[in-house]
């Protein structure tokens, strides 16, 4: 947006305290028009916190903000909506819990590879497993451990 440092500094304050998808929106919207990328994803990363209606910290929020940020990653690259349907129709039939489980323990997910090639990691579902431990079993906890070491990412939780 600016290359001026206070204007910067407030910009990314702004977007950090935002709890308004349409000004964060906003934000990417005008950031991408002025060519500031840190700006248009800092923007980005807090819509896709702000935007699920379940309560931050849970797993249920963590899910939606992954596919949140997936499916605006899509919509943003390809010009046009992009949904993403079958997990969406998985978790209505399974719930958030088991698809997570179901698609961790599998071959890696199509949106796995796409949020890891989109520098997300911290956003895939595996990294969502990992965060919510209690809600898994050792087996589907071990296949995302080793999914995300194989990509060089460590969630910060199995930080030394």
């Amino acid at each position: 947006m600016t290359d001026r440092p206070q204007q910067r500094a407030r910009a990314l304050a702004f977007i950090a305290a935002c709890t308004d998808p349409k000004q964060l929106e906003q934000m990417v919207r005008n950031a991408r028009r002025q060519n500031d990328a840190e700006i248009a994803r800092a923007a980005e990363l807090r819509l896709y916190k702000v935007m699920p209606a379940a309560r931050q910290g849970t797993l249920e929020h963590d899910v939606w903000q992954s596919i949140h940020a997936l499916e605006g990653s899509l919509t943003a690259e390809r010009g046009k909506t992009t949904r993403l349907a079958r997990t969406r129709q998985k978790i209505g039939r399974d719930g958030e819990q088991r698809t997570v489980a179901d698609l961790v323990s599998g071959k890696p997910a199509d949106g796995f590879t796409m949020l890891i090639e989109r520098d997300m990691p911290e956003l895939t579902f595996e990294a969502v497993a990992l965060r919510h431990r209690d809600r898994f079993d050792a087996e589907t906890l071990s296949a995302a451990e080793k999914r995300l070491a194989a990509h060089g990412y460590q969630p910060p939780a199995l930080r030394n």
